[in-house]
């Protein structure tokens, strides 16, 4: 049933928005105003938590921008995420070049992305820092749809 109440952003909701990622530098890292909008519920580890904290208390037609440093969103580069590699680990026939992204299996089998960073002939160097650490990023959401986590307590 619709009452017409829009609901504000809280702990658990159900959330549909646009949204756009940009780095210091303009370079869209994501978005979706052209296209399909993002839901998630709050808490379920979907946005970091930074962009999450500047969504409470939005309601559907609310815009908002925020900037955010590193530490508020995916954290300063980490150096000791960057690891040389021995070229044999990979396929001879695999096309190794800087900016390469490939997938790594960890030991409980999950997989990580990791960035070739350089090739030589025996090593390999690639980051395993999330593509968005150390960059300040511009956070723009528009809020489509708001489903509390009770709709009782509302």
């Amino acid at each position: 049933m619709n009452t017409g109440i829009k609901h504000s952003i809280g702990v658990g909701s159900t959330v549909t928005l646009h949204l756009s990622l940009a780095l210091e530098d303009g370079t869209v890292a994501e978005e979706t105003f052209d296209g399909e909008p993002h839901t998630f519920r709050m808490g379920d580890g979907s946005l970091v938590h930074g962009l999450e904290l500047g969504l409470y208390g939005l309601k559907p037609g609310d815009t908002q921008r925020l900037e955010l440093y590193p530490e508020q969103a995916w954290g300063l580069r980490d150096p000791e995420k960057i690891h040389r590699l021995p070229r044999e680990r990979f396929a001879t026939d695999m096309q190794l070049e800087p900016g390469l992204i490939i997938g790594f299996d960890t030991p409980d089998g999950e997989e990580i992305p990791g960035a070739v960073l350089s090739v030589s002939k025996d090593t390999v160097e690639v980051d395993f820092n999330h593509p968005l650490a150390g960059h300040t990023i511009t956070f723009v959401v528009e809020i489509i749809d708001v489903v509390p986590a009770d709709p009782v307590d509302e």
